[in-house]
């Protein structure tokens, strides 16, 4: 059944197929929530309001755009709102989950690691504004235009933000290494 066959079934009062969309679509939500909060548990309260926020506006639900894009547009709204009101820009490193690879020593992983947090790092330090359509261009594998229609901002403005992303990320990173276990 599609999407659209569901929300239309919902909206006729069989509120139990609203639990397909969530089927659907929690790890996508939850995915693009973690990736901007780095919080498990704080994604896992904010995918809760998003499905919240869904069902409540499914009636608003246009069928001429995609409703994974819909609701990715909720998602990223809801968590800017979210940081908007907590005023809370980035975690300590001692918060990042960690996960040890079973590749190579210790030596390796430790470097990996560092890598990863110098990554996380640069990516936490870029206001929202950048940080979201390259996350969602990166990490979620959306294309141009649907970062334009998830965060409603023209092509070629998203185009610009991703571009000037990679490059405060690599100014960030090459910076870091200067400084940090590289630069030794």
């Amino acid at each position: 059944m599609e999407d659209y066959e569901i929300i239309q079934c919902c909206l006729q009062g069989k509120k139990e197929m609203f639990e397909e969309l969530v089927s659907r679509y929690k790890n996508l939500v939850y995915s693009i929530i973690l990736r901007m909060t780095n919080d498990s548990e704080e994604a896992n309260d904010l995918a809760q309001e998003v499905f919240i926020k869904v069902y409540r506006n499914l009636d608003k639900y246009e069928p001429t755009y995609k409703f994974s894009t819909w609701i990715m547009r909720i998602t990223t709204n809801l968590v800017i709102d979210s940081r908007r009101k907590q005023k809370q820009s980035t975690i300590s490193v001692e918060e990042m989950p960690y996960e040890p690879s079973t590749e190579g020593g210790p030596e390796e992983a430790y470097l990996r690691q560092e890598k990863s947090n110098e990554v996380m790092d640069a990516l936490n330090a870029l206001p929202d504004m950048y940080r979201i359509p390259i996350i969602l261009f990166h990490q979620q594998g959306l294309s141009y235009q649907e970062i334009s229609d998830v965060i409603n901002e023209p092509l070629s403005k998203v185009k610009n933000r991703i571009f000037r992303a990679r490059k405060m990320l690599k100014e960030y990173l090459l910076n870091s290494k200067e400084g940090g276990i590289y630069g030794m």
